[in-house]
């Protein structure tokens, strides 16, 4: 598994939108109702749709989150076979950060839950791509 990063890409090569995100200062992670796992949020582009709606789309599905600011931070690949591409050809998404400033009292997904951490959770569900992204959005914090 390889994961790469890019300025910039052809929009559609954008078949994802991944969203790291925080509320109050603290990191937001969503439970999978199938998985013991945690996950950021994130899922496919839906046809006709831009990648920031992806983006707000997915991150409003999956963590009920109603207000936010959001804005892209850059497009990574991965390489590699995993549970969303089975050929493992270069797949291309954007990584999105959010601030998320209030959520609904449910969710209505396929997830179960919403978790505030103020550290990093060490049970991924996708461990070999999840991890890097974080870090990708934590370096380029650090040179703003």
């Amino acid at each position: 598994m390889k994961v790469n990063f890019y300025e910039t890409v052809d929009d559609k090569l954008l078949k994802f939108a991944v969203i790291i995100s925080k509320h109050n200062s603290r990191w937001v992670f969503c439970k999978h109702k199938e998985r013991n796992t945690y996950e950021v949020p994130g899922g496919h582009r839906e046809p006709n749709e831009s990648i920031l709606e992806t983006a707000k789309r997915e991150l409003s599905e999956e963590t009920g989150a109603l207000q936010f600011d959001i804005a892209p931070i850059c497009v990574y690949s991965v390489i590699g076979k995993n549970k969303v591409n089975q050929t493992g050809e270069e797949t291309f998404g954007m990584l999105f950060f959010a601030d998320i400033h209030a959520f609904e009292s449910e969710l209505h997904s396929e997830m179960e839950c919403v978790f505030l951490f103020d550290t990093l959770p060490t049970e991924w569900t996708y461990p070999l791509i999840q991890p890097l992204l974080i870090d990708e959005y934590l370096r380029r914090q650090q040179t703003e």
